[in-house]
C-alpha cells in the first residue's frame, strides 16, 4: 500500500469514526451538554440503567436479535446447502440471484413490503412481526455467509459418504454441518449485527407498546438530543464493534483453517 492510499484510507477512517468517538467522549460529560468537556461522569450510564422502560426496550432488542438471528442461522443454513447441491447451473445462478437482490434492496422498500404482508394476513404489529421481519432480511444474509464453507470444503466428502451409503440426512449432518461450523457461527454474528443495527424496517413493522432501541433512541432524538442518547449510542456501538471483531476472528480462523488443508 502506497503512501496515497495510506493517507485516502486514513482519512476515510477519521471521518467515519470521529463522529462517533465525539459522542462516546462527551457520554462522560458533567457538562450536560456537547460543546464543552467540564468533568467525567458515568451518571448518564447509570440513568439508561436505572431507567426501567428504556431497560424494557432494551431487553426487547436482545431477545428480537437472538431469537431472529437462530431462526434465520436454520433456515439460512438449510437453504445454502439447498443451493450447493442444486446441480442445474441455471436454477442455481437464479436463486443466488432472487437471494442477493433481497439484500441490495432499500430497507424502506423491504420494511413498506412487510407492512403490507402483515396487513393482509392479519398479522398484529409488535413482537411477532418484528421478529418476522427480522427473520426475513436476515436470512439472504446467513445464505451468503454459509455458501463459501460449503464450496471450501472437499466435495469428495460428499461424494465418500454417499459411495458408503450414507442417507441424505446423514450426509447433512454428519458431513457437510460439521465442517461449515465456522461459517454458520460467522452468519448468526452477521445476522445478529444486522437486527441490533436495523432502524428502516423495523420503523414500519413494529408497534404500539413494543419497540426496539434503534427507534426508541430516533424517537429520543426527536424529542432533544440528550447525553442519555450518547450513552446508549456508545453502549450499542461497542456491542456491534465486539460482535464484528469476533466475526472477523472467525473468518480468519476459517481462511487458516482452509489453507492448511
Amino acid at each position: 500500500m502506497n503512501t496515497l492510499s495510506r493517507s485516502f484510507l486514513t482519512v476515510i477512517i477519521i471521518f467515519l469514526y470521529f463522529p462517533i468517538l465525539y459522542l462516546a467522549y462527551y457520554s462522560f460529560n458533567t457538562g450536560g451538554s456537547m460543546t464543552s468537556f467540564e468533568g467525567f461522569t458515568l451518571d448518564y450510564y447509570k440513568s439508561v440503567i436505572e431507567n426501567k422502560a428504556l431497560m424494557t426496550v432494551i431487553m426487547n432488542t436482545i431477545a428480537v436479535a437472538l431469537i431472529s438471528s437462530g431462526f434465520a442461522t436454520i433456515i439460512g443454513l438449510f437453504g445454502a446447502i439447498f443451493l450447493y447441491l442444486i446441480r442445474q447451473k441455471y436454477v442455481k445462478s437464479t436463486l443466488l440471484t432472487l437471494n442477493n437482490v433481497l439484500i441490495v434492496s432499500p430497507d424502506v422498500i423491504i420494511g413498506a413490503s412487510l407492512l403490507i404482508l402483515f396487513s393482509i394476513f392479519g398479522i398484529k404489529l409488535g413482537s411477532t412481526s418484528v421478529i418476522l421481519a427480522h427473520i426475513a432480511f436476515s436470512v439472504p444474509i446467513v445464505v451468503l455467509m454459509i455458501l463459501p464453507s460449503l464450496y471450501q470444503q472437499n466435495s469428495n466428502l460428499v461424494l465418500a459418504a454417499h459411495d458408503l451409503g450414507a442417507s441424505a440426512f446423514h450426509v447433512v449432518t454428519k458431513v457437510l454441518i460439521p465442517n461449515i461450523k465456522p461459517g454458520i457461527f460467522a452468519g448468526f454474528l452477521m445476522a445478529l449485527t444486522y437486527s441490533l443495527d436495523d432502524f428502516a424496517v423495523t420503523f414500519f413493522v413494529t408497534g404500539n407498546g413494543f419497540s426496539t432501541l434503534s427507534v426508541e433512541i430516533y424517537a429520543m432524538a426527536r424529542r432533544g438530543i440528550t447525553l442519555e442518547i450518547n450513552a446508549i449510542s456508545t453502549v450499542i456501538f461497542v456491542v456491534v464493534l465486539t460482535i464484528s471483531f469476533i466475526y472477523y476472528f472467525v473468518s480468519d480462523k476459517k481462511i487458516k483453517r482452509g489453507k492448511t488443508t
